[in-house]
């Protein structure tokens, strides 16, 4: 099973994201703040990350997630507001693979990470 974190300062898009990305069969964990999310990683990388770009450690946390051993083999979503191209390019020089538009839904999520639950 894959894991999955969701990083987001917000416990409604925490919880809405979880429950979703749960019945799709993601193993899923959350952190609050980006060092947060990096002490779980520390412990334990996930297979996916999805970073809120609203966060104020969200560049700090891609960066030294992308530095931990493994780190670069994570797939990171930086998750905007709205596609705003001096944001995402600020993700992407920190190392972020993919982005994602919030507020995200049940289709939007099932549609993007439908099928990667199950691969290893």
């Amino acid at each position: 099973m894959q894991r999955l974190m969701i990083a987001d300062g917000s416990d409604i898009v925490r919880k809405v994201g979880k429950k979703i990305l749960s019945e799709i069969g993601f193993e899923i964990s959350e952190a609050g703040s980006g060092r947060e999310a990096l002490v779980r990683c520390e412990r334990e990388l996930p297979h996916i990350i999805i970073v809120d770009a609203g966060m104020d450690d969200a560049l700090d946390l891609i960066t030294n997630l992308r530095a931990l051993p493994d780190g670069k083999a994570v797939k990171i979503y930086y998750c905007v507001v709205e596609a705003d191209l001096k944001t995402m390019m600020a993700g992407k020089r920190a190392g972020a693979n993919e982005f994602l538009l919030k507020p995200f839904d049940r289709k939007i999520l099932t549609d993007t990470f439908g099928g990667k639950a199950i691969a290893a």
